[in-house]
Order: C-alpha cells, then structure tokens, then sequence
C-alpha cells in the first residue's frame, strides 16, 4: 500500500498562494501583492482543521521555510510582490515602479511598508535639485547682471550660459521631457506636457540663437547679441523640482494613517506548543488554532478568543473605547490592543489579513486610491484645459509677434512659455485626492472607515437613516434585567433555582440568568435530569423538584396558572424585555425578565442625527411589541417589527423612491441587502463581516455616534475639495491672462516664465496644505 505520507519528489512543482485572494499564485514564496500576507502552498491555504494543526503548523520544516523568507531584505521582497498604482488615477496598476501613463505622476505602492526605504523618486529629485542650484543660480545672475558687469562679450556670455545650463535641461529636467513626451504618445497632455513644452522651447530657442546666431533677424539682436533665455528654462526647472521634493514630502504625510496603523501590530508572538513548550515567534508564523500567551504590557498579537486568565485590555487604538475593557475566558480579543494588567493565555482565530487591524488598513488604503465623483470630473475637465492651454500659447505666439513692439516675435516666445508654464493643470489634478487621503486617514484614527471616496461625499447628502435594532441602537446580547417572584417565593432562591436550571442550556437568555446568580454570589445546583423544548424553554429536576423555566406557552401546556403575575409580565414586555416564568412541582414561583439594553451611546447619537435634520426609521426582525417599546424610549416614531431581509431592502427602496437619499446602520446578516441597497451603508464594527463587506462606511466600536462624526468629516472633505478646486480654477483664471500679457497694453505688466513656474508650485504647495488642514480639524 502507497504510504500516505510520502513527500512528493523533487520534481513535484510547489505553487503558493494568498489564503485571502486564492487567484494569486507563484511558483516562489513571497507576499500577496493584494494584501500583504505571506503566501503559502497551494494545499495549506485553506484554512486547516485542528488535526492538520498538529500536522503542518509545527512542522520542523515549515519553522525554516517561513524564516527563510522573513530574512529576506524588504526591498527584494517588496521588488517581487508590490502592485504600484497611480495617487490619482488607482486604476492604473503594475508591478514595478513606474510613471502614470495618463497623468505621468511616480506610482506609489499600493499598501505603504512600515520600515521602507526613503521614497527613491525624493531621493532622486533632490539630487537633481542641488547639485544643478547652483548652476541655475549663476545662469541666472550671469543673465541679469551680466551686461552691466561686461566680464565677457554677450555672445561670448551666451556660450557660458548654454554651457552651464545643459547639465540642469538635460539631467535634472530629463525626468519632466520624459513624461511630457509619454503625454503625448499616450494622447494624455498633463501637467507635463505643459511643462515639457515651455522649457522645452526656452531651451531649444536659446541654444539655437547661441550657435546660429546669423539666421535670426536683426530684431531679434540686443546688446551685441540674440537674446536667450536659458535662465528661464534654468529656474523653471530647478522650481519644479522643487514643487515635486514639496509635493512628494507632503504626499507622504497621507500615508502616516496606514504606517501608524500598520505600527500597532507587534513584531512576534508567544506561542505555547502542544508540551506546553512558550517560544516566541514572528508574528507572520502564526497560524489559526494556536495557543499565545499575552504577558502584562504586551500587545495582543492576532484577533482570536481567552481560554485562560483575566485582564483589563485597553482596545483605544482601534476602537476609540478610552476605558480598558476587562476580558475573561470565552471574550474575543482584538490584535494590536494592549493588555494591561493580567497575563491571558488566548487561542487565535484571525491571523494574516483577517485580521481586523488588516482589514482596517485595506479599505483605508482602498478609500485612499479611490476617486470621488468630483475628482472624475475634474479629471475630465484637465484634459481639454491642457489642449486649451496649449491652443492659447500658440495664439499668444502669433498675436505678439504679429501685433507686438519689437522684438515681438521674442516677447511672444517669452510670453508662451509663461502660459504653458502658469497653466500646468497640477494643482487641479492634486485637489480632491488629496483631501480624499487626509480624510480617510482622519477616520480611521477616530474609529470611522470609509470603504471610497464616493462614501465620503454622499454621506453628507443622507436625509433618511434605516437604524437596525438588535447590535446597533441595542448592546447585541442578552442581560438580565430583573425579576418578580410569586408572593411568599424569596427573590435570592427563585434566581439560584433558575440559574440552575439553565446550566444545562446553551440559549442566550440562560447564559444571562447563569451570569446574573453568580455575580450575586448565588451557587447554582447541577440539575438531576434536562430537557429542551424548542421555542418554548426547559424542564428538568434540581434537588428532588420538577422544575419549568419559559415562556407561556411552556406554561399552558404544563397546565401552570399564570394569571396573578400577568400585570406584571406585560409591563415587563411593553418595555422591551423577554419574560420567562419559572414553576416548581406545577406551582408557579415568579418571573424572570432578559433584556437586550440599549446602548449608553444611542440616545445621544440619535439626539445628533436629529438635530442634522434625519429622519429616523427603526426596523428590526424582533417582535413588533418589543420593537414599538425601544422605540418609544428613544423617541423613534417610525417603527418596523418582524421584518425579514428582503422587507429591509424593500424600505430602503420605497424611501429611495420618495427622493431620500437612504444610509442604511446595520451589523448582521440580514441586514447585508439593505446596506448593499442604500446610497451609503453603515456597519457596526462589532458585527458580521457580511455586513462590514456590504458598507461603504465601518464604525470600529459599533458606536452609531461615529455616524455623527463621520457625516461631519464628509462635509469638511467636500468643502475642502471644492476649496482646493476653486484654488486651482481661479488661479489659472487670474494667471493664464496674465502670462499671455492681455494686461500689458494698459499696465505693462507681462509675466517672466521664471515668475510662472514659481506660481505654480505655489499653487500645488497651496492646495496641499489646505487639504492637510482637515488632520486638525
């Protein structure tokens, strides 16, 4: 018989594979260029039962493979696997580095590394940029005071001057002609292609006035020579350096919410074998099933569950909760929390980009990539102004050499290239991806993830919210509320009797009732005999007495009176509780009532929403009675009961079609429709990933306050954006005239390209720094 655990041969190729994006695969090891997470063999990416624990997770083999590969340097790894996609076009993606074909800007990585290298664009912009100053700063003094220094003849200073700015045109500019000339073999003019052309003419026309002086006319001499412009080209680039070193040092701030993020996670973990055996580990080794311990001070490696100790967690850095929550054995732990006082021994259930740390740092980086519908148009709107641009320039040309004073073909020269220059669409471009990026960035520090830029700019625009009962106005599990025994039944023995009971159930309602004795010091006794009855509660035997714990139903057929507590019972019912009656020997004892309480955040959140002018609509699947009775106590007038998930996605329907625009709170399953439905859908962190998958906007700590904050940051991001594009509009309204010299006949004012090119990084520079405004706000 073919032994069942031979190892394949040498031969046998080995496939990886990303557990979370199972389209990638590769013949090397590596990491998901999607997520991020280490790739592993094609057999071990599903998620592995409990046997294959013990069999692949603790393979001698499988501890040096991994290691391997942690060892190897970020910058190959990252070489190998990084997908590269454009700050403001994301739908452009590679697989190295690289300019945007359509707007020519340096790709970025898709998911910003914690410990990378410097930015080697920066890097190499700055290099350029100083080792050509100071050449530009000769040029450019030879060029104003040259004349009157007379240290050489003119032509004979036209030569040094061509000599001194070759190195800046044809070095530090060569990166700008090469976007400028990929603009067009993509039939994409941009910022480039503009700056490509003014430099380039300055350039071209000074070197050919230096070394063919003789075949310009006679108007074109001055001071013993042709007039060049090589200064201008000069400055024009070295200031366009340096509105890129600006740029791509400012660029890099939006990234700070992610690497922040990415921050939080530790470096290893301490796992505990199956002898019991502690070691630490990188985190990246583990796996679903292991057993960590989490020492006092130390941050929680994975998302998973307690299985022994008790200790405070301070989960602030995700969820935004300032107080420690205290976590005992069966509570879910979150990776990258802190624990504070107690040691815990917990056993993972998320690792990789499971995890709600991973999760949080994709959709922040996809809402960073992606484009609000006023970018798109603003995209739209810079491509014609390019060719507009462009147009102008020409006419510019012609009416000056045509119209102008002598030597009016050079001051149309001078004056074209100060439009093509003044005119660069860059600050355009930067406008709304740039608020975009600082506003996603801000929200996930306070708790608010927006899955795209469309989220953010259609929340503010929300007039009806759709609020989901149970996890969301409600805390999403069962408490105990109170009790009302039967006259003559002491309160202490009619809640120990009942707990007792319930030990032998699995349903919320008992876990609530078990709980509530043993915080009152109440010792249950194990039941002598335990039966379930489906719907309707339990019977069983506790020290020698035929015991009934349920509803009335349970109550009827057992043929138990329930009459002299019935005032009582339905009080309880019209203020949202879940009445349970307890019987002994066919006598009834008293009633036991369960709640799901609203959570201490819901009333002033709804108090807000309110106050914005929403209108606010419950709808939930529990009963109509319970339904009505929340929400009466939190003012809610609009209450559906007993809806089902297609009923939830008829509501946000029917309001859409009255011409609300619809956001739809929800945290389960059911609630997937309806928030998929709705023009922006709101998860509860703290509910199913169905849900969160569903949204355009995730509160981390189920807060519905988050809701409040979130709105407000969508409107602080869309009057950023309009800020930033009126910034751009008007200044290339006010410039564009300007440089063309429409003002010259009445002021004699006209624009030297030197002046143009510092506006325009100036007008970059303005609208970045209004966008990294809303980190404050």
């Amino acid at each position: 018989m073919k032994n069942e655990h031979q190892h394949p041969g040498p031969a046998s190729p080995v496939i990886y594979t990303c557990p979370m994006h199972p389209e990638i695969r590769q013949d090397h090891a590596g990491q998901c260029p999607i997520c991020g997470m280490h790739l592993v063999p094609v057999d071990a990416a599903a998620p592995p039962s409990h046997a294959s624990h013990q069999h692949h997770h603790h393979h001698p083999a499988d501890a040096v493979a991994p290691a391997k590969d942690a060892a190897a340097p970020a910058s190959a790894a990252r070489a190998a696997t990084a997908i590269y996609t454009c700050p403001m076009h994301p739908e452009i993606r590679q697989d190295h580095p690289g300019n945007c074909p359509k707007c020519g800007m340096t790709l970025e990585p898709l998911l910003p590394e914690l410990e990378e290298e410097e930015n080697p664009e920066l890097a190499d912009f700055q290099r350029r940029f100083w080792w050509t100053l100071p050449l530009t700063l000769v040029v450019t003094l030879l060029a104003m005071v040259g004349h009157r220094l007379q240290w050489f003849e003119m032509a004979t200073q036209s030569w040094i001057e061509l000599a001194l700015t070759l190195p800046i045109a044809l070095w530090a500019g060569w990166p700008f002609f090469q976007r400028g000339w990929q603009s067009v073999l993509n039939r994409s003019p941009n910022m480039w292609t503009l700056i490509a052309l003014g430099t380039g003419a300055a350039f071209i026309y000074s070197v050919v006035a230096t070394v063919m002086p003789q075949a310009f006319p006679a108007s074109f001499q001055a001071m013993g020579r042709v007039a060049v412009y090589f200064e201008a080209a000069a400055v024009i680039i070295s200031l366009t350096l340096l509105g890129q070193i600006l740029e791509l040092k400012a660029r890099s701030q939006t990234s700070a919410a992610i690497k922040s993020l990415l921050g939080l996670a530790p470096k290893t973990a301490r796992r505990i074998d199956e002898q019991g055996v502690e070691s630490d580990i990188p985190l990246s080794h583990v796996h679903v099933g292991d057993l960590l311990r989490v020492r006092p001070g130390e941050k929680v490696p994975v998302d998973g569950v307690v299985v022994e100790g008790r200790s405070a967690v301070d989960e602030a850095m995700l969820t935004g909760e300032p107080v420690p929550v205290v976590k005992s054995p069966g509570d879910k732990l979150i990776g990258a929390t802190m624990n504070t006082n107690g040691a815990l021994v917990m056993r993972s259930e998320r690792v990789g980009s499971a995890t709600m740390l991973a999760q949080i740092v994709q959709m922040v980086a996809q809402a960073q990539r992606s484009r609000a519908p006023m970018q798109r148009m603003a995209d739209q709107v810079a491509g014609y102004f390019v060719v507009a641009v462009v147009g102008i320039a020409a006419l510019t040309l012609l009416a000056w050499g045509l119209l102008g004073p002598e030597p009016s073909w050079v001051y149309g020269l001078v004056n074209a290239v100060a439009v093509l220059i003044i005119a660069c669409p860059c600050a355009l471009g930067l406008a709304t991806p740039m608020s975009i990026m600082v506003a996603t960035g801000r929200g996930a520090t306070s708790g608010v993830l927006f899955r795209d830029a469309s989220a953010i700019e259609n929340l503010r625009k929300v007039d009806a919210l759709i609020i989901d009962k149970t996890g969301t106005l409600t805390e999403g599990r069962p408490v105990f509320d109170s009790l009302v025994p039967a006259p003559g039944v002491d309160e202490a023995e009619l809640l120990r009797l009942a707990a007792s009971l319930d030990q032998g159930s699995e349903h919320p309602l008992a876990e609530a009732i078990v709980k509530a004795a043993r915080e009152r010091g109440l010792v249950p006794t194990k039941p002598e005999a335990f039966e379930s009855g489906t719907g309707i509660g339990v019977r069983g035997v506790v020290e020698g007495r035929k015991l009934a714990l349920g509803n009335t139903a349970l109550m009827e057929q057992l043929g138990i009176a329930v009459d002299v507590l019935l005032p009582q019972a339905e009080a309880l019912r019209a203020e949202g509780a879940s009445v349970m009656h307890l019987a002994a020997d066919g006598q009834l004892l008293g009633l036991l009532a369960v709640c799901d309480p609203v959570k201490a955040s819901t009333p002033e959140a709804l108090a807000a929403l309110r106050a914005a002018g929403l209108r606010i609509v419950m709808a939930t699947g529990d009963g109509l009675t319970t339904a009505k009775a929340v929400g009466a106590r939190l003012g809610i007038n609009e209450v559906h009961g007993e809806v089902k998930p297609a009923d939830k996605l008829a509501l946000v329907s029917r309001l859409q079609a009255e011409g609300r625009i619809v956001a739809m709170a929800g945290d389960g399953i059911n609630d997937a429709p309806a928030l998929a439905k709705a023009d922006v859908g709101v998860a509860m962190g703290t509910g199913t990933d169905v849900a969160m998958n569903s949204a355009q906007v995730t509160l981390v700590k189920g807060d519905l306050r988050g809701i409040s904050t979130a709105r407000a940051l969508s409107e602080a991001t869309v009057a950023n954006m309009k800020q930033n594009l009126m910034f751009a509009f008007v200044y290339n309204a006010l410039g564009i005239p300007i440089a063309a010299g429409l003002l010259y006949p009445i002021t004699g004012w006209l624009l030297s390209p030197m002046i143009a090119a510092l506006a325009m990084s100036l007008s970059s520079a303005s609208v970045i720094t209004n966008a990294l405004r809303l980190r404050r706000g």
